[in-house]
C-alpha cells in the first residue's frame, strides 16, 4: 500500500488574492503571506497552504460544491470572539439557537450537543430547558465571512492556532468516506464513521430527518449521517447535502480544489487508474512540482502534488 497522502492545500480563487491573504493574515496572525508555485499563498504554521488563483470576476458560490468552508483552530475562542467584534473588516456570522429565533456568535454560548456532531434537535433543546442546562461559554465555533464570500471557521480552545480542516458536503457521507479510505488510504478519526462496517452495499444511509441548532441558517440543518477522513492533521468533516440537488463541480468556484501531497505521482496514477478514478487533468507542472487533478466522490476536485 502506498503512504498516505499528506494535506498540501486549499485553492481558493480570488479577484485580490494579496488583500485576500492580507485579510487571513491579519486574524490568524500565526500565518504569513508567501508563495508557492508562482502562485500567492498563504502558510499557516502546521505546514499547510491556502494558494489562490486571481480572477476577474467574483468567484461563484452556488450550486452547492462539496466543499462548504474551511477552519481554524484557535486558542481561546472567546478571545477571538472579542478581537474580531472589534474590528470593522470582519463580519461575524450568527449562529441560530432555534427556529424561532434567537442566535450567538459562538457555539458554546448556547446549549452543549450531547451527540457525537454538534447541535441539538427541537425534542433535546426542549429537554435542556426543562432541565435548566446552562451553557459552557468556553471553546465552541464560530463563523465569519472571509474575502470572496468565504465561509470561515474558527474553533478552540486549542493549544496553537493552525489550518485545521476543510468542511465537505457529500450526496452520501459514508461512501465518500469508504472512497477516500479506499482510494487515497485517507485515516479516519475516532468515532467518526459508522457504527457498523463499511461496505458499498452498506455504505449509503437516508438523510436523517431532523434538523439541529445551532446552525447558520435558522432553519437548523442536518447533520446525519456524518463522517470524517484525515490527512495529516487537516480533517475533512462531513456531513449530508442539506437539499436534494446533488453537487456540482467545484472547479472554478470560490473553493476550486484541494490537494494532497504523494511521494511517487506516478505510482499513485497508476493506483488511480486501475481503481477506475476519473482524471480531471493528466499530469502537469506546478510550479516546479508535478501534479494531477483526479475527481472526488462528489464532484470535489482534488489535486495530487508530488512532493519530494
Amino acid at each position: 500500500m502506498l503512504p498516505a497522502p499528506g494535506f498540501h492545500h486549499l485553492h481558493l480563487n480570488s479577484v485580490d488574492p494579496d488583500a485576500a491573504i492580507d485579510f487571513y493574515v491579519r486574524h490568524f496572525p500565526r500565518s504569513t503571506k508567501t508563495t508557492w508555485g508562482g502562485l500567492p499563498a498563504l502558510a499557516a504554521p502546521n505546514d499547510v497552504l491556502v494558494l489562490f488563483t486571481k480572477v476577474g470576476t467574483p468567484p461563484p458560490t452556488s450550486p452547492q460544491t462539496a466543499i462548504w468552508h474551511f477552519g481554524w483552530h484557535v486558542t481561546d475562542t472567546h478571545a477571538s470572539l472579542a478581537t474580531y467584534t472589534s474590528r470593522a473588516d470582519v463580519t461575524l456570522l450568527p449562529l441560530y439557537t432555534t427556529d424561532e429565533g434567537g442566535s450567538v456568535f459562538v457555539s458554546s454560548d448556547t446549549w452543549p450537543s450531547v451527540n457525537r456532531t454538534p447541535g441539538l434537535t427541537k425534542a433535546q433543546i426542549a429537554d435542556a430547558i426543562a432541565k435548566g442546562v446552562q451553557p459552557t461559554r468556553k471553546g465552541g465555533f464560530g463563523y465569519m465571512a472571509g474575502p470572496d464570500k468565504a465561509l470561515v471557521e474558527y474553533a478552540g480552545n486549542y493549544p496553537a492556532e493552525r489550518f485545521n480542516h476543510v468542511h465537505f458536503f457529500h450526496d452520501d457521507p459514508f461512501c465518500a468516506q469508504l472512497w477516500y479510505q479506499t482510494h487515497l488510504n485517507a485515516g479516519v478519526p475516532a468515532g467518526r464513521t459508522s457504527d457498523t462496517p463499511l461496505t458499498e452495499a452498506t455504505c449509503k444511509v437516508a438523510r436523517g430527518t431532523e434538523r439541529s441548532w445551532p446552525a447558520l441558517e435558522r432553519g437548523g440543518m442536518f447533520r446525519s449521517p456524518s463522517a470524517a477522513v484525515i490527512f495529516g492533521d487537516v480533517m475533512f468533516p462531513a456531513y449530508m447535502r442539506q437539499a436534494d440537488q446533488p453537487m456540482v463541480s467545484s472547479r472554478g468556484h470560490l473553493y476550486d480544489h484541494i490537494a494532497l501531497s504523494v511521494g511517487d505521482l506516478d505510482a499513485w496514477i497508476a493506483k488511480l487508474r486501475g481503481e477506475g478514478v476519473r482524471l480531471l487533468e493528466e499530469p502537469y507542472k506546478l510550479g516546479t512540482a508535478r501534479a494531477v487533478m483526479i475527481e472526488g466522490p462528489s464532484r470535489e476536485a482534488i489535486e495530487l502534488v508530488e512532493v519530494a
